[in-house]
């Protein structure tokens, strides 16, 4: 009985894990839908809003979770912190903007190659070693990245899937931060995030001269998605991700790229190009590669959309 004992709770965890982490990436491949669904706001007003509900839902989280003030952890983390909350409100920028001017298909297959971009990023300024299967995985990466852009030259579509590559970079710098600062818990950068977000937003949106007051509906949704697609799925990734390793986190985390395109697909009716079919399958089979190819290493910091 006691032999046992101890294999029964590591197989629940691992399952309850898998459930957790699973769960985080269909709230996470909402992001696309929300989106859609906002009328007239823009990219500025949509990432104002959606920072303050995600900061008001942290803070509260952070509070009950560790019974302190996620100031005092920031402080505690130092520069760090701000490096990663910087570029987390470049990665949402990036990702909101992509998502109004391209297919939600082809933003969130771009949005993918972060994990690459982030072992480049780790190898250059954490001398950390890359696996040689991974520099190949990069390298087929490129191929279905090229061939996903290939038919977009001079159109507002490629400046769409340039801002999904700024945004899959700013996770990348998100995740080399939050190594740096040997942080293992990412949710005060996350809060940290969206204090810069509310400020950086409410600036530009003066400066341009953007409503601060949008529609019933479209503040609706963004603040929605601030709490139940960002806050909630963090939760639960957080939750889950510590009892998995990170081969299965890295293929868990294709649901969220292959679940984005299907909800816009089956309310919205959206369709994905040709190229950005064949690209991504291409793209896809690099990150599932490569996480097969390192079933045995510790699992990374992972970021959330």
């Amino acid at each position: 009985m006691t032999s046992t004992a101890p294999s029964s709770l590591t197989a629940d965890a691992h399952k309850h894990g898998v459930l957790f982490v699973f769960a985080a990436g269909v709230l996470w491949s909402t992001v696309g839908l929300g989106i859609r669904l906002i009328e007239d706001a823009v990219v500025w007003q949509i990432l104002l809003y959606r920072s303050i509900s995600m900061t008001l839902f942290l803070y509260v989280l952070i509070r009950l979770r560790s019974g302190e003030s996620p100031f005092v952890q920031i402080r505690r983390i130092g520069f760090p912190a701000v490096v990663a909350g910087l570029s987390l409100v470049a990665a949402y920028s990036g990702g909101i903007y992509a998502i109004q001017n391209t297919s939600v298909a082809n933003a969130m297959l771009l949005f993918a190659t972060a994990p690459f971009m982030a072992a480049v990023l780790g190898w250059i300024v954490l001398r950390e070693p890359v696996r040689p299967a991974t520099w190949v995985s990069i390298a087929v990466a490129i191929g279905g990245i090229a061939i996903m852009v290939a038919d977009k030259s001079g159109s507002v579509v490629l400046k769409g899937s340039l801002a999904a590559l700024g945004s899959a970079f700013g996770f990348a710098v998100f995740t080399v931060a939050l190594r740096w600062g040997r942080m293992g818990e990412m949710l005060p950068a996350v809060f940290l995030s969206g204090l810069f977000a509310i400020a950086i937003t409410v600036a530009i949106c003066l400066g341009l001269g953007l409503s601060l007051v949008l529609s019933p509906s479209d503040s609706g949704i963004a603040m929605g998605m601030g709490v139940f697609q960002v806050g909630a799925g963090l939760i639960l990734y957080t939750l889950g991700s510590r009892s998995l390793p990170a081969a299965e986190l890295a293929l868990l985390s294709l649901a969220e790229v292959l679940l984005g395109p299907l909800w816009v697909w089956l309310f919205l009716g959206e369709t994905a190009s040709v190229n950005t079919l064949i690209g991504g399958t291409i793209l896809l089979a690099a990150i599932a590669g490569n996480a097969l190819s390192g079933k045995r290493r510790k699992p990374p910091p992972i970021t959330a959309p």
